[in-house]
């Protein structure tokens, strides 16, 4: 496994994951703060100049903090881009991140060699969501630090692959960082994804309902209520396969029958991060680890649920094999 020195001093080896709509400066701060990573995707703040002022206040907030807690152990934050030619901010925000040192950098829908050497420039990292090993092998060429593997029953735009399989396919031709990602949302899921061979856990749906997650409450609800079978992975909401809560689905006006039947999913369609945000803003998203929530916790009290389950499982393996 491959952990770079910048992510040497987490409180845990998790990663909260960059969430359309949800995850704000609230969130990232908080995660941060607690001892993991906190990130956010930079279209979540509406033009460029806003995204700036967001990582303005993260950056003064983290160093006032680290001043007073010099002890603590405060984690980098990341930034989400989506490199896709339907985001016409990509150039842009890129110049900021540059320009701010943004410690690492999440690429999702596209690897560029030009996106990964200008973070490179300045010392950063660039991780890159993959579902697929070609995905992988493209973003290896392009030559990014880590490979997030959205296996399936991941949030958002989330492969099928089984993490066990698709993590140990990565690992015969990659041994950089490894992320993974998919229905991860106690801490003994998290000691589950480091005996695998993953360097870290990407966990995005346990965030979402935290008291500092931007979504709505009626949102955080519905996670708490739903279980695995209520997850349906589809194209039909926006063009790109992505796993949605049914209930959520259904109070939109879809109709579950069409959603399972190629026929009626428009694989033609033109993405637009208009289009997207559209879609993502009242169709809810999560993974099949809301079966294991039922309750909003602050990110504080939850790293601490988080860190006690991983420290238990830990210790009960090395008695167990002692």
């Amino acid at each position: 496994m491959a952990l770079p020195a910048l992510f040497k001093n987490l409180r845990l080896p998790i990663v909260a994951a960059p969430m359309f709509l949800v995850s704000g400066v609230e969130l990232t701060l908080a995660a941060c703060k607690a001892g993991v990573c906190g990130t956010f995707p930079a279209l979540n703040q509406r033009t460029t100049e806003d995204f700036e002022a967001w990582l303005v206040e993260i950056e003064a907030q983290l160093a006032a903090f680290r001043l007073a807690n010099p002890l603590a152990p405060c984690a980098p934050y990341g930034v989400n881009l989506i490199v896709h030619r339907s985001n016409p901010r990509l150039e842009a925000d890129l110049t900021i991140c540059v320009k701010h040192k943004v410690p690492f950098v999440i690429t999702s829908l596209g690897a560029l060699k030009d996106v990964v050497e200008a973070v490179h420039s300045y010392g950063g990292l660039v991780f890159h969501d993959v579902t697929t090993r070609r995905h992988a092998e493209k973003a290896i060429e392009a030559g990014v630090d880590g490979l997030i593997l959205v296996t399936g029953g991941a949030g958002g735009h989330a492969g099928t692959l089984n993490p066990f399989a698709f993590l140990a396919e990565i690992r015969t031709f990659f041994d950089g960082t490894i992320l993974l990602a998919g229905a991860l949302s106690s801490g003994r899921d998290v000691a589950a994804a480091r005996a695998m061979g993953a360097d870290l856990a990407y966990m995005g749906t346990r965030f979402i309902a935290t008291q500092e997650s931007g979504a709505q409450p009626e949102y955080k609800a519905l996670i708490c209520d739903a279980c695995a079978e209520d997850i349906v992975h589809t194209p039909a909401v926006s063009g790109i396969p992505a796993n949605f809560m049914m209930q959520s689905l259904l109070q939109n006006g879809f109709d579950l029958e069409k959603l399972f039947d190629r026929a009626h999913v428009d694989f033609g369609k033109k993405l637009t991060v208009s289009d997207e945000a559209k879609a993502w803003k009242t169709v809810w998203s999560a993974g099949h680890g809301v079966s294991g929530i039922d309750d909003v916790p602050s990110v504080a009290e939850l790293v601490d649920r988080l860190e006690s389950e991983y420290r238990a499982v830990i210790s009960s393996l090395a008695g167990e094999l002692a």
